[in-house]
């Protein structure tokens, strides 16, 4: 028989931390504004239209941020918030063309406001953190969470919600009908017993933790809580999968998880392809001499062209032909067809192996990520013939082309290039996809820049 629920969920949790974080943003920015208009002496407009500036470009922090989860009940990491400001700054840039008012503003101002502001942005949210903090360590803004489940799952779910400073969670219970459950902190009794507890304890959220084949529990906990106010949550039973990227959405009503997904979809496809172009652009302009003296090299060296076209796999399983360098003869894989790349190879000429030691026969790729064909930052191609091999020997291994592949990655600047580990390198590759962002791929990028392209493992 069901049992008529009591308790007063604190519902208000969520909008207060978002209220906060949006009121954050505002005094950031608004006061980073202000500031720099009356400090920086260049200044071609009136304090007015400073401010009218101002009122849109919260607008839009507001509008874009909400549409990239900037705003959610858990603070997101610092650093993040560095793509949604990017987008800000490049809407209101077009929006002063489009009103032809982008003379009027000094660009020294502009300039500064777009760094200055997203410092103060994420200073503003790092001190809304360490105020949670405070306060959840007080007893405030704590949400009373009971956990009912099995195995593994029910497990995991207790750790996760530990951390109560971060999560704002506070487990008071913990209800399971596996054997060994009474020696868990927090175990309660069975399962059965949970809608007591919850009904004389005021708790505010209820997390659901059951294996698959164990449906039938779940079912029954839920028919026990059908008249409950209290929040229900379901943690899905995914330990035991190798999984990408999953979410959950809602798909014309009905809900999805998605298992293994792209991260480079909507907005992030755009700000990835954006990112790519300028880069390429700017370092093909810097690198231009230095291609031409590396091409006449090259042409010296041997007899044939001066670049080389190989196949190689790249998103969703697609193939292209990435450009090189050439620094074999023409002829070199008449023979022995393709072969993995091994230290000390004979087949390369003189210039060809100085141009493998220090990866300057990888700088031709940036016109491959002109033509859309790569990124700057990704997991590094292979060759079809390579990829069916590995693809049953490394678990994972095709999931790496769930993005664009990359000049440089995650796993190259850590050293996992050349004839190394595999299983290493399809690990780095998977945390690259799994955690990309813009300012991860900055990092990336920089660390290429300071490990040098000369590595013991290229060649």
């Amino acid at each position: 028989m069901p049992h008529k629920i009591g308790g007063a969920p604190n519902r208000e949790h969520l909008s207060f931390v978002v209220l906060m974080t949006q009121l954050a943003d505002v005094i950031a920015i608004s006061c980073v504004s202000l500031l720099l208009h009356f400090t920086i002496p260049l200044v071609d407009a009136s304090l007015r239209e400073y401010v009218y500036l101002t009122v849109v470009a919260v607008l839009l922090t507001g509008i874009v941020f909400t549409q990239l989860g900037l705003y959610r009940e858990y603070p997101v990491p610092l650093g993040a918030t560095l793509p949604g400001w990017l987008l800000v700054f490049l809407l209101l840039t077009l929006f002063l063309f489009i009103t032809k008012t982008s003379d009027h503003f000094s660009r020294l101002w502009y300039g500064l406001w777009m760094v200055v502001g997203f410092l103060a942005i994420e200073a503003g949210r790092f001190g809304l953190r360490r105020l949670l903090r405070s306060l959840r360590r007080a007893g405030i803004s704590r949400r009373r969470v009971v956990v009912i489940g099995c195995s593994d799952v029910g497990a995991v779910a207790l750790a996760r919600l530990s951390n109560i400073d971060e999560t704002g969670f506070e487990v008071v219970a913990y209800f399971s009908d596996d054997e060994d459950a009474s020696g868990i902190a927090g175990w309660k009794g069975r399962a059965s017993e949970a809608c007591d507890f919850v009904e004389q304890n005021g708790v505010d959220q209820l997390w659901l933790a059951f294996p698959f084949n164990q449906a039938d529990k779940l079912e029954a906990v839920l028919d026990d809580f059908v008249h409950s106010v209290v929040d229900i949550r379901l943690v899905p039973d995914l330990y035991g999968f190798r999984l990408l990227n999953h979410s959950t959405s809602v798909v014309n009503g009905l809900p999805v998880v998605n298992l293994s997904m792209s991260p480079m979809d909507g907005l992030n496809r755009f700000v990835k392809a954006v990112e790519d172009k300028v880069f390429a652009l700017i370092i093909l302009l810097g690198i231009s001499p230095w291609l031409l003296l590396i091409a006449i090299g090259v042409k010296l060296s041997s007899r044939g062209p001066v670049f080389y076209r190989q196949e190689r796999m790249s998103w969703n399983g697609t193939c292209f032909y990435m450009y090189k360098f050439r620094s074999m003869p023409v002829d070199a894989e008449t023979v022995t067809g393709a072969v993995w790349a091994k230290p000390d190879d004979d087949r390369t000429t003189r210039f060809g192996r100085f141009l493998r030691r220090t990866s300057l026969d990888e700088l031709p790729q940036f016109f491959n990520v002109l033509k859309g064909d790569m990124s700057i930052v990704g997991p590094r191609p292979e060759r079809p013939v390579f990829v069916e091999k590995f693809k049953n020997e490394v678990p994972g291994y095709m999931q790496k082309h769930k993005v664009k592949a990359g000049i440089t990655g995650w796993a190259q600047v850590n050293g996992w290039r050349g004839d190394t580990d595999l299983m290493a390198r399809i690990e780095h590759d998977l945390y690259y996809i799994e955690h990309w962002s813009l300012l991860f791929d900055l990092k990336i990028i920089l660390l290429t820049l300071v490990r040098g392209l000369a590595h013991k493992n290229a060649y």
